[in-house]
């Protein structure tokens, strides 16, 4: 499988389940290098099963973009206007140029509406990825999760090329 097989789509309610399951097994994944085993289950939501109601309830269907193929929904994102909120492939697909693929089309959205720069908040896992699709580091800051942990991540930026006869 390579991204050139993959599709992009706005996410729809059936999706639910399948957000879900992504995002606890990408922080499942993770290894407890750059935060505790305590803020990585906390970062899921004390989770340890899919939960699609949850997952609906605290991202706008909106703003959710997915990526599959056929029927598999093997990641997604969340964005509003001129920030990436959220970004999680599931660790089978991670590799393959999915991340990559949706992180370009949120930029390709942000500069269609004229937005000259984009921002994002990493974990500390992320931010090299982040780096070699362009972004650069703004600075650590605090990132409170739901139970009032705390976890530092980096706020980034990226400055985009705005398509002719757009201003």
């Amino acid at each position: 499988m390579s991204a050139n097989k993959i599709s992009l789509r706005p996410a729809d309610e059936k999706d639910g389940w399948a957000l879900s399951a992504i995002h606890i097994a990408a922080i499942k994944a993770l290894p407890a290098t750059f935060y505790t085993e305590k803020e990585l289950l906390a970062w899921r939501n004390h989770r340890n099963q899919p939960d699609a109601a949850n997952i609906l309830k605290n991202m706008k269907l909106e703003s959710l973009w997915v990526a599959v193929e056929g029927d598999i929904v093997m990641g997604f994102t969340s964005f509003v206007v001129d920030e990436l909120i959220g970004l999680y492939v599931h660790p089978k697909y991670q590799g393959q140029g999915i991340g990559r693929a949706l992180v370009e089309h949120f930029c390709h959205r942000a500069s269609d509406r004229g937005i000259d720069k984009v921002i994002t908040t990493a974990s500390l896992y992320a931010e090299g990825f982040y780096l070699k699709l362009g972004f650069t580091a703004i600075q650590r800051t605090p990132h409170y999760l739901r139970n009032g942990l705390f976890v530092p991540v980096t706020k980034m930026s990226k400055i985009l090329n705005i398509p002719e006869g757009i201003v």
